[in-house]
């Protein structure tokens, strides 16, 4: 049977989505890199066993913002998500500064996510006695720790493995929406059930003395005490990101008033309940000193005496790892087609397959970006770049609810955020989005500060790369997209 076809929809993409698909679609984009790569990072490098309490943390920030979200994809029910609600409420500067955010957070996520698959993949050919070879499977610039902080080398590799996986993910969602969502459900349905026997099996043999103490003293800088908490919560800002996917899918969604919100909110809680419960059983599992590595969770495994079935977590990580690439390269899409359809970006982003009804041409653009990006840098690098740009994000969302609400033409939806708020001098102040927007630069502060002392310290890769991004999207916005989107709007 044909789904019906909303008088809001974008032209060409068809509302074929409900609310199961949408949460299948945010769990696959939430449930990955967060719980199997960097959960080790940041309980060894910056919280320790307290680490459950950064996930709380950042998963209280995402709940706030996932709240803007789904009253906004309620009255904004269009592709684009964030961008769409920025230029229906403040215009199409702030929008394309949005858009431009997004663009990098997508970008540079398929590319750290290929990297974890790449080691996951790598672990697990070990298990099997095949070795990859460091030529296919090391970045071509490595960041190497020095006692100034760390410096930049050229390894002369470079990681095929992880450039293959985030081709292959764009390429199947070019096929189409339907297939994408099919591979979607069996791949989020293997990790999940994987992760959960992780815990439950877990938790029979965990030694409480690895959680003591469970809020390490902080020994300088960002490395443990409640310094470290909340760097770690800016880090793990990221692995809650998914659910920002599910309102890029407004415009495919049947019944986006009650669908969208669902999706959020629904995948919040189901991911941040696996998050803190692995998180629990991981540092109980073993020393959080030793978990800085790629594959955290077999690591765990392996020490409990399970090699069988650390086989099995391998599998269930690349299962996940794979399904947020594809969810990720969706939501990506769906922004550039947005973008392209208002002048800012060039139109072949906008064009659709004839068949499939997918942008397909911007999946493998937008695919080999991220190929070349998960070839050449390296996976903490990466990180960085992402959580600062999603904290801002995040914020302008917020304020784009905020500027919704205040005008008299406001559109409100069926869902609206709770605890309502006050109008002062005409602009309605919401608890709910002005906590988020408090949040959302606390989660940018420890990443800010870190990033400004590796540059005092020699490391000028993180901030020269937000800086010369940040120039490249002024440019264009200048020179080529601001003009185009003024005349087609007009």
């Amino acid at each position: 049977m044909t789904a019906p076809v909303r008088p809001d929809a974008a032209p060409g993409l068809q509302p074929r989505l409900g609310w199961g698909a949408l949460l299948v679609l945010g769990v696959a984009q939430i449930l990955g890199a967060g719980v199997y790569v960097l959960i080790g990072t940041a309980a060894s490098l910056y919280a320790g066993p307290a680490v459950t309490v950064s996930f709380l943390i950042a998963g209280l920030a995402c709940l706030l913002v996932g709240l803007c979200y789904a009253e906004l994809a309620s009255s904004v029910p269009e592709s684009g998500s964030a961008y769409s609600y920025c230029k229906s409420t403040m215009g199409i500067g702030p929008a394309w500064a949005l858009g431009w955010l997004l663009f990098l957070e997508f970008s540079v996520a398929a590319s750290l996510l290929a990297v974890g698959f790449s080691g996951y993949l790598a672990s697990l050919l070990v298990d099997l006695r095949i070795a990859l070879p460091a030529a296919v499977s090391t970045p071509a610039i490595v960041l190497q720790p020095t006692g100034e902080g760390g410096s930049l080398a050229v390894s002369g590799h470079l990681n095929l493995v992880a450039a293959g996986a985030a081709l292959a993910a764009g390429a199947v969602v070019a096929l189409g929406v339907s297939r994408s969502s099919l591979a979607n459900a069996v791949l989020v349905a293997v990790k999940v059930l994987v992760l959960v026997g992780f815990i439950v099996a877990g938790a029979t043999a965990v030694d409480p003395a690895n959680w003591s103490p469970f809020l390490p003293p902080n020994e300088g800088g960002f490395t443990y005490g409640w310094e470290g908490v909340a760097r770690a919560a800016a880090l793990l800002f990221f692995a809650f990101l998914g659910f920002e996917t599910v309102s890029t899918a407004a415009a495919e969604t049947r019944n986006p008033q009650r669908d969208v919100p669902i999706g959020i909110l629904g995948s919040l809680a189901i991911c941040a309940t696996l998050y803190v419960a692995a998180a629990i059983v991981l540092t109980g599992l073993v020393p959080f000193r030793d978990l800085d590595v790629p594959d955290p969770i077999a690591l765990a495994v392996d020490r409990i005496g399970w090699p069988q079935f650390a086989v099995v977590i391998k599998i269930g990580a690349l299962a996940g790892l794979a399904s947020v690439l594809l969810a990720n390269a969706f939501g990506h899409s769906r922004v550039c087609y947005a973008m392209a359809r208002d002048g800012l970006l060039p139109d072949l982003f906008a064009r659709l397959h004839p068949t499939r009804n997918s942008p397909w041409i911007a999946n493998l653009l937008l695919a080999t970006l991220a190929a070349v990006n998960a070839a050449l840098l390296p996976i903490s690098v990466m990180a960085d770049l992402i959580s600062f740009g999603v904290a801002f994000m995040f914020a302008i969302v917020a304020i784009a609810l905020i500027r919704m609400r205040s005008l008299p033409t406001g559109r409100p939806g069926r869902f609206r955020v709770p605890l309502g708020g006050v109008r002062i001098g005409g602009i309605w102040f919401g608890v709910v989005p002005v906590a988020a927007i408090v949040l959302s630069f606390a989660m940018t502060l420890p990443v800010a500060l870190d990033i400004a002392q590796q540059a005092r310290d020699g490391d000028l890769l993180p901030i020269a790369l937000l800086g010369g991004y940040a120039v490249l999207g002024a440019l264009l916005y200048r020179f080529y997209g601001r003009d185009r989107a003024l005349r087609r709007a007009a």
